[in-house]
């Protein structure tokens, strides 16, 4: 298969980083291609505005962002970065999210991705969406990491139901069509200070992450 791995974490030596690398080489190990689309690192722009489309398809005096992506996308003439994105997704046959839980979502950076990438008119309409999306036949999956340990994000656990957190995003790429299998989550990636372990144990359970 061809699998692009979308990763959303400002640092690439990250343990984020390090569960790509390990993927990368069980994927290529077992004979397919993989692409690293490492967004901080392109400096990926979520913010959609007037100023990414300069010569408006639409109106001069009132920015409608989703006529703009439909027009654009109608004339081929969408933002580079969002061209090289959906060129991407066109070539994988299977998309890996690779990201940490920040505030019970995704970073901005890649919330931002799913704004401008799955431009409407061109990835989703009213008629083209769920069993009909664009990218039926797709398959995707999130990795995702946590702070918290996992009895944290049990149904009764302080954090809540990980399934429910997970569910927006989820819903997010079935609408536009794509076969979403079961998330990959790591938890009790401690950081900032916080500490559920030991230093001893923590390498070890990292390692056990890295593993699974």
């Amino acid at each position: 298969m061809n699998v692009l791995i979308v990763l959303a974490h400002p640092e690439r030596k990250s343990f984020n980083g390090g569960l790509v690398d390990v993927a990368v080489k069980q994927l290529v190990d077992e004979g397919h291609t993989v692409d690293v689309d490492d967004l901080y690192a392109e400096q990926f722009d979520p913010v959609e505005r007037a100023e990414q489309y300069p010569h408006s398809a639409v109106a001069l005096d009132y920015f409608y962002p989703l006529n703009e992506q439909r027009a654009h996308y109608e004339k081929n003439t969408l933002p580079q970065d969002v061209q090289r994105e959906l060129a991407r997704l066109e070539w994988a046959d299977l998309v890996i999210f690779q990201f940490p839980l920040w505030w019970h979502a995704q970073p901005a950076i890649l919330k931002g991705w799913f704004d401008r990438v799955l431009v409407y008119g061109g990835r989703y309409t009213s008629r083209m969406r769920y069993d009909h999306g664009y990218y039926r036949g797709k398959q995707t999956m999130l990795s995702v990491t946590t702070g918290s340990p996992e009895k944290a994000f049990q149904p009764f656990g302080r954090a809540g139901n990980m399934v429910h957190w997970l569910w927006p995003i989820h819903a997010s790429l079935y609408y536009v069509g794509f076969d979403v299998l079961a998330p990959q989550v790591s938890y009790g990636i401690q950081g900032g200070g916080i500490r559920y372990q030991e230093e001893a144990d923590i390498i070890g359970h990292l390692e056990t992450c890295k593993a699974a």
